[in-house]
């Protein structure tokens, strides 16, 4: 996967995360939970990233792209999923494929961006690739605060998930190659 392929699947990613992300505190106060139900959640889906890491460390160098590719389709299915979630526990399995999703698409991402970039000329690449990741990002807290206003949450996870369709759509592409 070339460095600006990787640039466009992981601005995607970051951008579908960010256009759910600050809302889904309000999802669950919704939910009814509280906020220190909030930050197990969050810690649930911190350690099962962090456990999946170990785990999936034996396959990012032969499978960085397909990792990612199954991440995005992973993270697609959890978005589609999360409108439709009436209770805690569900919550906290949601946040487990979550956490190891987002694994996958961390370590896959280091793997390619070390692939794509030579020793001694990473400075100009990696500085491109945080860029735009994190412009993405910010475009989508913006973007989703204006939607939020005009439509539902559940609108935010099905765009999330249309995203996140794209990038392993794109990944797929690149794992033919």
């Amino acid at each position: 996967m070339s460095i600006r392929t990787l640039i466009r699947t992981q601005s995607i990613v970051t951008f579908a995360g960010g256009f759910i992300y600050p809302f889904y505190l309000l999802f669950l106060k919704n939910l009814g939970n509280s906020y220190a139900k909030y930050g197990l959640a969050f810690a649930v889906f911190t350690i099962s990233s962090a456990a999946a890491s170990q785990l999936l460390s034996r396959y990012v160098d032969r499978h960085a792209a397909r990792l990612m590719m199954v991440s995005s389709l992973g993270l697609m299915a959890a978005m589609l999923y999360f409108p439709w979630v009436a209770s805690y526990s569900v919550v906290i399995a949601l946040q487990i494929i979550m956490g190891v999703c987002n694994a996958m698409q961390r370590m896959g991402e280091k793997a390619l961006l070390a692939d794509e970039t030579q020793a001694g000329q990473r400075g100009k690449p990696l500085g491109d690739y945080h860029f735009w990741t994190t412009a993405a990002s910010g475009g989508a807290i913006l973007v989703a605060g204006y939607v939020i206003d005009y439509l539902t949450i559940n609108v935010l996870f099905y765009v999330s998930a249309l995203l996140y369709s794209i990038s392993a759509f794109l990944s797929w592409r690149n794992c033919r190659k």
